[in-house]
């Protein structure tokens, strides 16, 4: 806000110059009080300047509410945008519809690929868009030592981004065994937020105990890896904000919502942490983590609460999460408190979706310095055989609805000292290819669950440092699929018999896309339909999401790297036989 627009403000509110906008008729959400109440809404130079009795309001425009329900926007307090595939601007063009007004975005993805020059397009790309993007600078570049990432950010690297605009601290710490444990250059990190007063979000799964206080007294504020409402209520006790997350891999909502009650309900947040666009399109974004909250008992006011107030004083954003005089008119008109679906959206005083449909496009940059991120060195079929001495190995077994794998064992087939699949045997052979530093390092390793039958899937997105991860029953389908994505820039690609049977180009880093979100639905849309339909995948798990988290090194169990098997648990490498 500049002092015109203060000035402004302050005049509109006392009576001595006329609104830009007045919204008239409406049931008004006071979030404070938890109440609704009868009113107009007066908007100035796109803040709200205050209330007044129905019918009394005096603007130069105006609009219509006609009874509906007026609340803030809603916030995204965990997002990363990289995980919807699409671009700042159009992540911007396809969740705005749904409500989602301000998101505090963790750009880790883009920095494990890119680095600074990373944060600075989503930065940059997000400038000008209609959704308001904060920024958390990531924390864990790379997120272990037990992987190649593209960049390595020390706390000299990171001090210079804390002071740009629209950041509010550092993004998820999940290097939390070097927190607990006192290592100085994960402290350094930390404390160059603490020291300017900035917040750190937390990222610590199955942690309790002293080593979770050890956590939080490092400055950690929020927490979105909670389970169960044993561990909600736990967490609110030490003083964190827990996030209730709803994404397309990882959905904790339900599973929450029984640790919260009239006590810490003003600790808890909403997230989306990753969701894909598909889920987004059918099913919502922030307004689907207060649908659900609502459906499973919550009261309709503490839903939203939850999702505007509660996160808007989190992260200290004293301008926005409520209907108040002074801040941001970032606000919706619901038909219903059931559904949640907006029937406007107005952000900054401006229409900017009416009934689920955009209005106001924002439109993308060119993204310079952040494409052509495929630097795979020594790449053949034949570098994908697995040699094997013994028969008993590790297997990584996923877990339908989630992140987390077991470390599990299994019995295979072995001839010539090399692996063969076996088609009685749900086991797959997975491997990680470094793209980063033409190293050269690839991973195996073996994986069951996934349930493919014949063929191979490959995607660029391997979190968190974003080498390609293959999985598939025989190499030469496995290669084919990898050298398609090293020619399309990153992407995903599904083979099978020695075909491509579909891809999808990811150009921005090999993570995302400049191209409309309906049309990246419609591509993952077909993308899924080949491997549940041809290649077999197993329908309890999301054939991309799934494998696109089995290189994760920081949530247990087993995960696989460019440099091999790793136990998460006991936080080391381990060989792939027993």
């Amino acid at each position: 806000m500049n002092r015109k627009t203060y000035d402004t403000i302050i005049a509109v509110a006392s009576g001595r110059k006329e609104a830009d906008l007045c919204i008239r008729h409406a049931k008004i959400l006071d979030v404070f009080n938890k109440e609704w109440f009868d009113g107009d809404l007066l908007v100035s130079e796109g803040y709200i300047a205050g209330t007044v009795e129905s019918g009394r309001g005096k603007a130069r425009a105006y609009e219509e509410a006609g009874g509906r329900y007026l609340v803030p926007g809603f916030i995204d307090s965990h997002v990363h945008i990289e995980s919807s595939h699409l671009s700042p601007t159009e992540f911007s063009n396809l969740v705005t519809p749904c409500g989602t007004t301000t998101v505090i975005a963790d750009p880790h993805e883009i920095a494990n690929v890119c680095g600074v020059n990373g944060i600075k397009y989503m930065l940059s790309s997000s400038e000008h868009a209609a959704l308001s993007v904060m920024l958390m600078i990531p924390s864990c570049v790379p997120a272990t030592s037990f992987e190649h990432s593209g960049a390595n950010l020390d706390a000299k690297a990171i001090a210079p981004l804390l002071g740009k605009p629209r950041v509010l601290g550092l993004g998820e710490m999940m290097n939390y065994v070097g927190v607990i444990n006192g290592q100085k250059a994960v402290l350094d990190k930390v404390w160059e937020a603490r020291s300017r007063g900035l917040i750190v979000d937390g990222h610590a799964p199955a942690i309790a105990g002293g080593d979770m206080s050890a956590y939080v007294a490092s400055g950690v504020r929020t927490s979105h890896e909670s389970e169960t409402p044993k561990e909600l209520r736990e967490r609110i006790r030490l003083g964190l904000y827990v996030m209730l997350r709803q994404g397309s891999a990882c959905r904790n909502l339900n599973g929450l919502l029984g640790g919260v009650d009239g006590n810490n309900w003003r600790h808890c947040l909403f997230c989306t942490d990753d969701r894909q666009p598909k889920s987004i399109l059918s099913e919502g974004h922030i307004n689907n983590n207060v649908r659900m909250a609502v459906a499973g008992g919550l009261d309709p006011v503490t839903a939203i609460c939850i999702a505007t107030i509660n996160a808007a004083e989190c992260y200290r954003l004293d301008d926005r999460g409520a209907i108040a005089p002074g801040r941001r008119a970032d606000f919706l008109l619901l038909n219903d408190l059931k559904e949640f679906n907006p029937q406007r959206v107005f952000i900054l005083g401006r229409q900017v979706a009416e009934n689920g449909y955009l209005q106001v496009r924002s439109e993308a940059i060119e993204p310079k310095n952040v494409t052509g991120m495929m630097h795979v060195k020594d790449f053949s079929a034949e570098r994908l055989a697995l040699h094997l001495r013994k028969n008993h190995v590790r297997v990584i077994d996923v877990i339908p609805g989630g992140v987390v794998t077991a470390s599990g064992e299994a019995t295979v087939k072995v001839e010539k000292g090399l692996w063969v699949h076996d088609p009685a045997a749900d086991i797959l052979k997975i491997a990680v290819i470094e793209r980063h530093h033409a190293t050269g390092n690839i991973g195996l390793g073996l994986i069951r669950g996934y349930g493919l039958r014949h063929g191979a899937v490959a995607i660029s997105i391997a979190h968190d440092s974003h080498n390609l991860i293959v999985v598939g029953d025989n190499d030469q389908d496995m290669a084919l699929a990898v050298q398609d994505l090293v020619r399309l820039g990153g992407g995903v690609a599904l083979a099978k018999d020695g075909e491509i049977l579909g891809d999808l180009a990811l150009p921005v880093a090999g993570l995302m896309t400049d191209q409309p979100a309906r049309e990246v639905a419609g591509e993952l849309a077909k993308l899924h339909q080949i491997a549940f339909c041809t290649l077999k995948v197993n329908k309890d798990v999301d054939p991309l999401m799934t494998l696109c988290f089995m290189a994760l090194p920081v949530i247990p169990a087993l995960k696989i790297t460019d440099m091999g098997l790793f136990d998460v648990n006991a936080f080391k490498r381990v060989p792939l036989e027993l």
